[in-house]
């Protein structure tokens, strides 16, 4: 399968070929910060060397329970630190560690990009388009704040406020940082009690977004929808399984059923699994998270796996979600050459 063998995939320490990524988890962070407060306030965070250890101590156990890559979809108003990211994967060299690009907003956008407008862009005397995108697009092809590291993947969020006109200017240039880069593939945060998911197409079709590229965010927290879920499968979006452990949303079993009844229906090509977790989080304050036992990057691998496997999913479905659906979103291989093995 020569597509296969060439392919690349970026990541924090270069590009790998496909067969390299090995079994993936699709949606999680490293750290997630509010960076203007942490500058101001760093108390809290304490030691940059002893973050960064443990971050590589916790990365270095998910290597060993079988994981090969993360896809870290920490972006603008997350903090995101690459160069941060780079010493951590240093430490961590049989992990691989996707990057994103994009915008984190439920609502408006950040101030930055508040009078950054076509028509704002217009009265300067430059041409009329939104520069959002050329910021998206120049994370993909040139690197992230002189890093050299190139993002992999686009992230944007439709929260329950829906498509707002902030979440929309991002959405679509997310979209068209998607198209102008030859399908880096994308993933929406989305609130799946609220049932967005036509909308999002919308305005997906509308900017001519390859659907098989796009990770649907959370939904798995769609724990008694799935008809919905299959829904949106068919229009050829993958599904994001990928809050496993926070089980204030929906419990351990009823994500982990979930996945059974998506898996009974034939859709196991069109689900991808993660946490959504991370080693630090400063949007909680110390303590809060405690009861999330189960919030952790092992839960996957120690626990819904077997789960799965005891409910009748067979293996070449777990392969499919952990294996050949996450190379064909970040690689946009077919489905068929992304679930056949070397």
């Amino acid at each position: 399968m020569p597509q296969a063998q060439t392919a690349l995939v970026e990541t924090a320490r270069g590009p790998v070929e496909v067969p390299a990524l090995g079994p993936t988890l699709m949606h999680e962070h490293i750290f997630v910060l509010t960076a203007d407060v942490q500058a101001n306030y760093p108390g809290e965070w304490g030691s940059e060397e002893e973050r960064i250890a443990d971050a590589a101590r916790r990365l270095t156990e998910l290597r060993r329970a079988g994981i090969k890559t993360i896809v870290d979809v920490t972006v603008i108003g997350q903090g995101r630190d690459i160069a941060r990211i780079k010493k951590i994967a240093g430490q961590v060299p049989e992990l691989n560690i996707v990057v994103a690009t994009g915008c984190y907003t439920f609502d408006e956008v950040p101030m930055f990009f508040w009078r950054r407008t076509a028509s704002d862009e217009a009265m300067a005397g430059r041409p009329a388009k939104d520069p959002m995108a050329d910021y998206f697009i120049g994370d993909i092809t040139e690197g992230i704040a002189g890093t050299g590291v190139k993002a992999g993947m686009l992230k944007c969020a439709v929260d329950a406020k829906g498509l707002t006109e902030g979440v929309e200017r991002v959405l679509r240039n997310v979209a068209r940082a998607h198209v102008a880069t030859g399908g880096t593939p994308i993933t929406i945060h989305t609130h799946a009690a609220a049932r967005h998911g036509p909308a999002i197409l919308d305005v997906l079709r509308a900017e001519d977004v390859d659907l098989s590229r796009v990770v649907l965010g959370h939904s798995g927290d769609a724990v008694r929808d799935p008809d919905y879920l299959e829904q949106m499968a068919a229009s050829g979006l993958t599904l994001g399984m990928d809050r496993f452990g926070i089980d204030h949303f929906a419990s351990f079993q009823d994500r982990s059923d979930l996945v059974v009844e998506l898996c009974r229906r034939g859709l196991a090509g069109s689900m991808v699994l993660a946490h959504d977790t991370c080693c630090y989080i400063d949007w909680f304050a110390p303590g809060t998270l405690a009861p999330l036992k189960n919030w952790h990057y092992l839960h996957v691998s120690q626990d819904v796996l077997p789960y799965l496997r005891e409910h009748g999913v067979s293996d070449a479905d777990i392969d499919a979600m952990l294996v050949g659906n996450p190379a064909r979103v970040l690689s946009g291989l077919s489905r068929r050459l992304a679930n056949t093995e070397d």
